[in-house]
């Protein structure tokens, strides 16, 4: 498709600029710079032929009839004029023309797409004005045999060098026939297309009314239609888009990315500014109509070292048909990396999209994008659709800091050894994302059940040692139906309890000025149940400890040193549950199951003590917490020496009294 456009653009500069560059001296030199015009197109191998030419002197117009001219390029594209009127022509100085008006009528483009689906596209655009152009006398004629990338520079250049107050195309209709799932040809409509402000290589502003297309898509016949040798269906689908805007468009953008020199510039250049559309409707046979409400973006540019676009067209396959091998796949996959790296788009946003469907209705208020450095920020806002068990609604749901570049990189690296990540290498996936959140979730948990609500979930990671994040963040805030179905939960659904919300924050970080590591924040609210905090800090934690390297990482981790716990336990109504739980196991009544399961802590209590009277307190403490609900449990733990944390690991696993021997235990219950 882009080659076609290429060529047609190529034969429409050349057909129209470079024809009305004629002094305006009197009707016999018109007729031989005309010829001399037609002549520098057929340098390049094209054909090129036109009918009668007048011009009046007086009134300074020049009309050149049935203008004929066909690329060289194979498959050729061609364009024909019907009319092209030039008024109010004069030459500022030897080298270049000027005219108030100009006028095209009847214009015709068509090409053929190279490849074995054979498509064609054609266009006709009855009418074409420019008006105040001015440019060069004569434009350098594109040399034979020029690659796609120097012809497209070629002829930015020469778009580059002309002026006008605007370019005005009040209708055109475009046709693409053939391709493998075409039942019929493609047609399209673009109305009201406008450029204003066309001066060295800048566009104050491109504006089209509306864009209309109606396809015929041959579908997959169903098996038995399939057996029985008959076609599938054929689908139509009709849709419009209205009111494109794009405003600031400069060229000269794309001539730096199309340079010889590109690969050493590495200036961001802006391509054009804000960019809205109207309203944009599809409607299909099948019964699905979507509309979107409209397409913004602020901004989009480029950074011509990290496109690399030469590059990128030398690694693509040469035919759609050609199976690429592995070498050439990860080629084209680094390229593309470079290319999400070349590419900013800042603020990029689609507004209220609505589906209707047999399945029924969905609903989405925004969907967000943010490219910058080959990193993106990707949202969804708003969404209301159906599910199998209910509907679904969501408020937001984002992933932060999307490395797009990086995971196409990854993906290739693997691809080429035909295996999948180690555990190990596959830690690297976090630094292809900062975090996720979502917002406002409502789902059905099962057909009939209550529903899963989710408020808000906040995951975030970062300060990298290597692939290893050493700063994470969860925040969540949830309710949910509990499964009766599920043994586990059955003491809380005696209790009356089948739904439970959940509060959380949980933090940890690595502070390496300080050597240190903690869980804090640590905060778990779990409704009618219990209120939790803590705090859990390591000391003398080493940078090489943050390793995919196993071995390097425990020969690291000796060194790092215990410092400290504090827990409070806030309890709601679990001692309450624990307490009907027992004694309904234990055929008893409430009363004597609190006193049985003080007792139990008690005695599990004197064994962990062996003598240390600070085990034997906070033992006491935590048969208060048991013995009198509602109460609030606080425990701290402060090493009495150094303690290796490795080494308190195992005891803990061997010598418990040992382990906590080690520390000063201080713990107390308060209402």
């Amino acid at each position: 498709m882009k080659r076609i456009l290429i060529a047609i653009a190529a034969v429409v500069v050349l057909g129209i600029a470079g024809l009305v560059g004629v002094p305006w001296y009197a009707q016999a030199r018109a007729e031989r710079e005309v010829e001399a015009g037609f002549a520098q197109i057929r340098q390049n191998g094209a054909t090129a032929s036109h009918g009668k030419v007048g011009f009046d002197l007086w009134s300074r117009k020049l009309t050149i009839a049935d203008v004929k001219i066909e690329s060289a390029a194979q498959p050729p594209a061609s364009v024909t004029f019907g009319t092209i009127t030039a008024t109010g022509l004069s030459q500022p100085d030897g080298e270049h023309v000027a005219a108030g008006s100009i006028e095209v009528s009847d214009v015709a483009m068509a090409g053929q797409m190279p490849g074995p689906s054979a498509m064609r596209l054609s266009y006709k655009l009855p009418q074409i004005v420019v008006k105040d152009y001015a440019g060069p006398a004569r434009f350098a004629a594109i040399p034979a045999g020029s690659s796609l990338l120097e012809t497209y520079r070629a002829l930015i250049q020469q778009f580059a060098a002309i002026s006008a107050t605007s370019l005005t195309v009040p209708r055109a209709t475009g046709t693409l026939e053939g391709g493998p799932a075409a039942a019929g040809p493609a047609e399209f409509t673009y109305s009201g297309f406008t450029m204003d402000g066309i001066k060295d290589g800048r566009i104050a502003s491109y504006k089209l009314t509306e864009a209309a297309f109606t396809i015929s898509m041959q579908q997959p016949a169903n098996k038995f239609a399939a057996s029985a040798g008959q076609p599938g269906k054929v689908e139509k689908m009709q849709g419009r888009i209205a009111d494109i805007v794009h405003r600031d468009i400069d060229a000269n953008a794309i001539l730096a990315v199309l340079n010889p020199e590109a690969a050493k510039d590495d200036r961001a250049y802006r391509v054009y500014g804000r960019v809205t559309t109207g309203a944009y409707e599809v409607n299909s046979d099948a019964g699905v109509r979507m509309r979107m409400e409209g397409i913004f973006a602020d901004e989009f540019s480029v950074r011509p070292s990290r496109l690399q676009l030469p590059a990128l067209i030398a690694a693509l396959p040469a035919s759609a048909a050609a199976e690429p091998t592995p070498e050439q796949a990860i080629a084209l996959l680094e390229r593309v990396a470079g290319v999400y790296e070349g590419l900013a788009i800042k603020n990029a946003e689609m507004r209220g999209l609505s589906i209707e469907a047999p399945q029924g209705p969905v609903k989405l208020s925004a969907i967000r994008f943010d490219l910058r450095d080959g990193k993106g920020e990707v949202a969804v806002e708003g969404f209301d659709g159906p599910s199998p068990n209910g509907p679904v609604k969501l408020g937001r749901f984002a992933l932060k800091g999307f490395d797009i570049a990086s995971l196409l990189r990854f993906s290739a690296k693997f691809a080429a050894q035909g295996a999948k990540p180690a555990p190990a290498e596959a830690v690297i996936l976090f630094k292809l994302l900062d975090g996720i959140e979502l917002k406002a979730l409502t789902a059905p948990y099962k057909a009939g059940e209550k529903p899963v609500q989710i408020d808000n979930i906040s995951l975030d990671w970062g300060q990298f040692v290597g692939p290893i994040p050493t700063k994470a963040r969860l925040m969540a805030k949830m309710a949910g139906p509990l499964d009766a179905s599920n043994p586990a939960l059955l003491p809380l659904l005696v209790a009356g309890i089948d739904t439970v919300a959940v509060d959380a924050d949980l933090g940890l970080g690595w502070t390496e000025s300080a050597g240190t590591f903690a869980l804090e924040p640590f905060k778990l609210d779990v409704s009618n149940l219990v209120a939790a905090s803590a705090s859990v800090s390591l000391s003398q934690v080493p940078r090489e400890v943050f390793t995919i390297d196993l071995q390097q990482a425990t020969t690291a981790a000796a060194q790092i040193e215990a410092s400290g716990l504090a827990l409070t336990l806030r309890d709601l109504g679990v001692v309450d549950v624990l307490v009907a739980n027992y004694a309904r196991g234990h055929s008893i009544p409430r009363d004597a199951a609190r006193k049985a399961l003080v007792d139990s802590i008690k005695l599990i209590g004197a064994q962990l003590a062996a003598g240390n009277a600070d085990v034997a307190a906070a033992v006491d403490a935590l048969g208060r917490f048991v013995e009198r609900p509602r109460q609030t449990f606080t425990l701290k733990l402060s090493p009495r020496a150094k303690v290796p944390a490795m080494q308190l690991a195992q005891l803990i696993a061997i010598d418990p009294p040992s382990a906590l021997a080690q520390f000063k235990i201080e713990a107390q219950t308060a209402p």
